[in-house]
């Protein structure tokens, strides 16, 4: 009886072994995360190629976010990896925002940024861990450039003002002007532009 007690541990804690690993989330050419992806025999270099040119930095905040995420290179599809090339104008700002599914790394190309309280310069790099709300602006006097990698193939990007003044459907002007402590005048006018 001892050693049939002793076989079924054994077994036990060998087949524990077995499944304590974490798995690679290559999967191939499949339909994986809501993705399709093409058959084997049709795949292609440019499925895993994306030339990524400076972003149009003509608009209200001065800045363009192009992504390049499973959406537009389908390669990425299980990779677990994306990015974004950050064009700024003078003075350029990436409002604050949020990524829910990813940990974001951003290094400076070309001119200057603000991060927080920290400036960064051609070459400096910064993590934002997922969830941290974060923005980037333009502190210098001519364009900058920034380039993000994002742990995930799908970051995410929820931008905080377009969530809390342009929501659907919107969020009461009593809730928002208690929160923010201001009239309610002041929250109209911050919904309207949005």
């Amino acid at each position: 009886m001892k050693a049939i007690y002793f076989l079924v541990g054994l077994l036990t804690l060998a087949s524990s072994f077995a499944s304590a690993y974490d798995p690679s989330p290559l999967q191939d050419f499949l339909f994986v995360n809501g993705n399709i992806f093409k058959d084997l025999k049709v795949v292609v270099a440019e499925d895993f190629f994306k030339h990524v040119d400076p972003g149009n930095v003509v608009n209200k905040l001065g800045s363009n976010v192009t992504p390049v995420s499973v959406n537009e290179l389908p390669g990425l599809n299980t990779l677990g990896i994306s990015l974004a090339r950050l064009d700024f104008a003078p003075k350029g700002l990436i409002p604050p925002h949020t990524h829910p599914r990813a940990t974001e790394i951003l290094t400076v190309v070309e001119g200057t940024n603000r991060l927080f309280t920290k400036v960064l310069n051609k070459g400096d790099v910064f993590v934002f861990p997922i969830g941290l709300i974060h923005f980037q602006l333009n502190v210098g006097y001519g364009n900058a450039v920034a380039i993000s990698g994002l742990n995930n193939q799908n970051p995410g990007v929820i931008t905080v003002a377009n969530t809390v003044f342009g929501s659907t459907p919107p969020i009461s002007p009593e809730v928002l002007t208690k929160a923010f402590q201001v009239d309610k005048k002041v929250i109209n006018y911050l919904e309207k532009q949005f």
